[in-house]
């Protein structure tokens, strides 16, 4: 069986499993509004619907609503923020805030491209 890690890059591994943090502005997907599904890098589970990605101005990909089940959610080390990661997996993606306004929601995933793969919904 084939480890999870073996696939990722460098770069990937430095962000999933190690909680780092893409520049912002950089990802593949910050700019990008394609219609699909956007799935976990690491183990491939089903994370945002791209109906929910949003422009933010963030410098990340934006999501105001998860999949049912698919993150779970841990108070940051540094006590302010609340990370969030593969439910299936762990695998870091980024961090969640509340209370912005910019959505009905009032929620924004803010996700690492790194940590995500789009894939394009079947028609």
């Amino acid at each position: 069986m084939q480890n999870l890690d073996d696939k990722l890059s460098e770069e990937e591994k430095r962000v999933i499993l190690h909680k780092g943090t893409e520049k912002p502005f950089s990802g593949e997907y910050n700019n990008f509004y394609e219609d699909g599904i956007y799935v976990c890098k690491r183990c491939g589970v089903k994370l945002f619907d791209s109906k929910t990605k949003f422009s933010s101005g963030c410098g990340w990909p934006s999501f105001d609503d998860e999949m049912v089940d698919s993150l779970e959610y841990v108070k940051d080390a540094d006590g302010k923020r609340t990370e969030i990661l593969c439910k299936s997996c762990g695998g870091h993606l980024g961090h969640v805030f509340k209370g912005e306004g910019f959505t009905d929601t009032n929620k924004r995933h803010c996700v690492n491209s790194v940590s995500i793969k789009f894939v394009k919904r079947d028609k």
